[in-house]
């Protein structure tokens, strides 16, 4: 009978002692922080803010989107990938910093290794935007003007390696012109200098500019894509305006550090997917990338 009290109560000690460390594997049981590597007002910080409000209401925990600004959004992409594996800390991911950036020059982690691939997001077309005081109405008019004065005009981009550099550059070499290259540090700041007609123009997301499109801002001449989209549908292809091939599209996806748990990889990706299935979220999404 002694023997029988003691296993029970041994029983019972150990129950006490690990309960708290089952606890705290059901994620998300804290603050979760998802990283983002453009100044506010970006596409990167949209969708992140979207997805973020909707996961908190989830998880009944609260979500912060924090931005870690620079090197084309290799410095949060660094972040993360140096932080604990537990989920808690993810990038909202873009190109510049796992696709472009490490082709183009050193970053302090690999791509391939230092993450876990979570979910991809969304996918949006770029469009050529130029000023609402631009004298340029179609992207004909545009190359006319470049051609009439080499290096004369300019084009912004959220900075080096970014799919808006790319796109200038696809765009030089389609065209058979040159159009100088201004780096910012993201899309918010390139497009204050856009509106105010400082820069010429830029192949900026939808998803960055359809706001100031809308809102008369902005004249868009192209899409950079292989399809009108229809969040914009009476602005023609580039290959429709004459110039095929100059073409971009962008993906916004969450990462995590590398080996995550599984089932906290997991967590993520089923409940990201019934956000976007949300018909607000969608609707919302549907209206920036078309």
């Amino acid at each position: 009978m002694r023997i029988y009290a003691v296993r029970v109560a041994v029983g019972v000690l150990l129950s006490v002692i690990f309960m708290p460390a089952f606890a705290a594997d059901v994620f998300p049981s804290r603050t979760v922080h998802i990283m983002v590597g453009s100044a506010p007002g970006g596409g990167t910080d949209i969708f992140a803010r979207l997805i973020g409000a909707k996961l908190q209401a989830l998880w009944g925990q609260v979500v912060v989107v924090e931005s870690k600004v620079g090197a084309s959004a290799t410095i949060a992409a660094d972040y993360v990938a140096k932080s604990a594996p537990d989920g808690y800390t993810v990038e909202m991911a873009v190109p510049n910093s796992h696709t472009i950036g490490p082709h183009l020059f050193k970053v302090p982690y690999d791509a391939q290794r230092d993450f876990t691939p979570i979910t991809l997001v969304v996918q949006v077309p770029h469009v050529l935007v130029v000023s609402e005081h631009s004298p340029s109405n179609s992207m004909k008019d545009l190359v006319d003007r470049a051609k009439a004065d080499p290096g004369g005009l300019n084009y912004s981009s959220s900075g080096i390696g970014a799919t808006q550099h790319l796109a200038g550059e696809l765009f030089n070499l389609v065209a058979g012109v040159k159009v100088v290259h201004v780096p910012y540090k993201g899309s918010a700041a390139a497009m204050n200098d856009l509106i105010a007609d400082t820069v010429a123009m830029s192949f900026d997301t939808t998803a960055s500019s359809i706001g100031m499109i809308r809102g008369g801002k902005l004249k868009a001449l192209a899409i950079a894509a292989p399809q009108r989209t229809p969040a914009l549908p009476g602005v023609p292809t580039t290959a429709e305006a004459g110039y095929p091939g100059v073409e971009m599209i962008t993906w916004y996806g969450l990462f995590g550090p590398a080996n995550m748990p599984r089932a906290v990889t997991e967590k993520w990706q089923q409940d990201v997917a019934r956000v976007l299935a949300m018909p607000d979220v969608a609707e919302r999404i549907a209206s920036l990338a078309g």
